[in-house]
């Protein structure tokens, strides 16, 4: 029996099944044993042997943050990645004319900014369909994802490929729950709540340990609503990717009324800075100018930091792993200081966007 196989077999089985006090456990190892098959068809996609990745997929990571162009074949995906980077990517009226995967460099108010033209998907990706396994594989190291849609084709569009995504582990406009699993030597399974489990109960946590072969961790829930869907994201660890946001492409007066979407045209280079706002506003980057002795700011160069790892000391390093450990104190202008003449702030100082620092060695 194959993967792809086993995965319907399962699926099946949990579609079959009620949910209630008996049959909680049994779900659980399904959802875990789900995860764990799904995990395995996406490795075998990248590995060697069997239909591996192929030239073209395996992309090098460059700038401070990546966005991959997600859609169905002939969306205008590298019309509008050609038109933001100067990359060629290769265009024509029919489908499937985008084979690998493309990357090229945006500049961003003064940050570089890789888009990754992948190539179209169709229904049934994540079941194997198709070189879906490889593009979805791309898709999840990208910190941002655009689904393109095409105004001629039904919104449906949307689900149908929101749906291959959250089949391999991406999180479409979802936070990472707010669940620890800690390791322990011994002293079996603790559970903790701050908040009413009403959709898991002890029993699927347990199941999905078990899954995994946790038998000693300290599990921590401090999210209402967490499902076993979250918990098995979490146990996951980094094989799971969540996307803070996601950003469709669809008709006008259709989309103005979802979230995260913008409607623009490529061709006509229609609406391309709004798109460019909620591009920036979604990856929710950190400008820091530098201002050297005696002179005044360079706001040509900033420093790109992302927002959870702005400290001055990630300042530090992010231009040399050296200047943290010389720094005496740093003085920032900016929003994060309380005084408008400067503050002088030590490394666990958070900076904010458009902050200015000089830094003082010792």
């Amino acid at each position: 029996m194959t993967t792809v196989q086993k995965i319907k077999e399962i699926e099946d089985e949990m579609a079959r099944t009620q949910k209630n006090k008996a049959t909680s456990y049994h779900l659980g190892l399904l959802k875990a044993k789900l995860a764990k098959l799904r995990r395995e068809l996406l490795t075998a996609s990248s590995s060697g042997g069997g239909g591996g990745g192929g030239p073209g997929f395996d992309v090098a990571r460059t700038g401070i943050a990546s966005v991959g162009f997600v859609g169905f074949p002939s969306v205008g995906k590298s019309t509008l990645m050609s038109k933001l980077t100067g990359t060629h990517s290769e265009v024509a009226a029919y489908e499937f004319t985008t084979l690998t995967s493309v990357p090229g460099t945006l500049r961003l108010h003064g940050s570089p900014i890789q888009i990754i033209d992948l190539p179209g998907i169709i229904e049934g990706a994540k079941d194997g369909r198709g070189r879906g396994r490889q593009v979805i594989a791309v898709a999840r190291t990208c910190n941002l994802i655009f689904i393109v849609l095409d105004v001629l084709k039904p919104l449906h569009d949307k689900q149908i490929i929101e749906n291959e995504l959250e089949g391999f582990g991406i999180r479409l406009n979802k936070k990472p729950p707010n669940i620890t699993v800690r390791k322990k030597d011994k002293g079996g399974i603790a559970i903790t709540n701050t908040v009413p489990l009403t959709n898991i109960d002890h029993d699927e946590i347990k199941a999905v340990l078990s899954e995994y072969r946790l038998a000693n961790c300290d599990v921590a829930i401090r999210e209402p609503g967490c499902t076993a869907d979250d918990l098995v994201d979490v146990v996951e660890g980094n094989r799971v990717l969540n996307k803070i946001d996601a950003i469709s492409i669809e008709e006008l007066d259709l989309l103005y009324k979802i979230p995260h979407s913008v409607p623009i045209s490529s061709k006509e280079w229609l609406n391309i800075d709004e798109l460019l706002d909620a591009l920036w506003r979604a990856l929710d980057l950190v400008r820091v100018y530098t201002k050297p002795r005696g002179l005044a700011p360079d706001y040509t160069q900033p420093v790109v930091l992302k927002r959870q790892k702005a400290t001055v000391e990630d300042f530090c390093d992010a231009i040399h792993k050296e200047i943290a450990k010389q720094l005496k104190y740093a003085v920032v202008w900016g929003t994060s200081a309380k005084h408008s003449r400067g503050q002088k702030v030590g490394l666990d100082h958070v900076l904010q966007d458009e902050d200015v620092v000089h830094i003082v060695k010792k």
